[in-house]
């Protein structure tokens, strides 16, 4: 048992869907190279949500990118069930292991909800026979209804894109599920809405939730939380008293919503 009614979790294990090993990352510019990951070790287990908190610029955002295979570390090493993904089929390991869902949405705006879901089912390989189906279910899933999957992009509220936006990413059947600010452009209802079905994925699904975000709310909710500063992944604090136990330094890093 840890301090301040937190238990002590394994920086790594044999178990873990994704592990980090002394994961570095440096943006090369025309000036000095600038460290965005400093040696970042830990892991995350199915089943289980985990927020990723940190201010504005401390590398949360960085991390995802690598988790979801966008680039590789510049020195260090991320696992994936135990393989390295340096030695991954980086484009197939996106399209059937990763669900991306973003701040900002990025639905294509002249494509219904249904036929977003549908694009990403299609590039994940699912077969032309059934596939608006197969969106609407997701779409149901995520409390969207026939009648507004049949709606453009332009024509859906702030949480309805994310509710689409969601079923976008679980169009592979994802293991892993990557989440950057999800709630960030949304009210706090629709954040609490839509901050549920995450933790649903992890719990009910057992899928790997971990979601980069600046809110309280967020990492209230989370299995357990790490913190980004300055480039360096701190120590998970896993709660075990209720939904606000093991958040309390956490929440010192989230920065209030005015600085975002």
């Amino acid at each position: 048992m840890g301090q301040n009614g937190t238990v002590d979790t394994p920086a790594t294990g044999p178990n873990a869907l994704v592990e980090l090993d002394q994961v570095a990352y440096t943006y090369r510019t025309s000036g000095p190279p600038v460290p965005a990951i400093r040696r970042a070790t830990g892991a995350f287990w199915a089943g289980r949500v985990y927020a990723l908190t940190g201010r504005s610029g401390s590398g949360k955002s960085t991390l995802l990118t690598l988790l979801a295979g966008l680039d590789l570390p510049t020195s260090g090493e991320i696992r994936f069930d135990g393989v390295s993904l340096s030695r991954l089929d980086r484009d197939r390991y996106r399209r059937h292991q990763v669900g991306l869902i973003f701040q900002a949405f990025h639905l294509l705006p002249q494509l219904t909800a249904a036929e977003n879901v549908m694009l990403a089912g299609e590039i994940s390989g699912w077969p032309a026979r059934g596939r608006m189906q197969r969106a609407l279910e997701l779409l149901e899933r995520v409390g969207i209804d026939g009648t507004t999957a049949r709606r453009r992009g332009l024509r859906l509220s702030g949480g309805e894109q994310q509710r689409v936006a969601m079923a976008r990413a679980l169009a592979p059947g994802p293991r892993l599920v990557l989440a950057d600010e999800p709630t960030g452009n949304l009210d706090h209802e629709t954040g609490e809405g839509i901050t549920r079905l995450l933790g649903e994925l992890a719990h009910r699904d057992g899928c790997c939730v971990v979601i980069a975000s600046h809110s309280h709310a967020v990492a209230s909710r989370a299995d357990e939380v790490w913190v980004m500063r300055d480039g360096h992944l701190l120590p998970a604090t896993t709660k075990v008293a209720g939904p606000a136990a093991g958040v309390a330094d956490a929440a010192n890093e989230v920065a209030p919503p005015a600085d975002e």
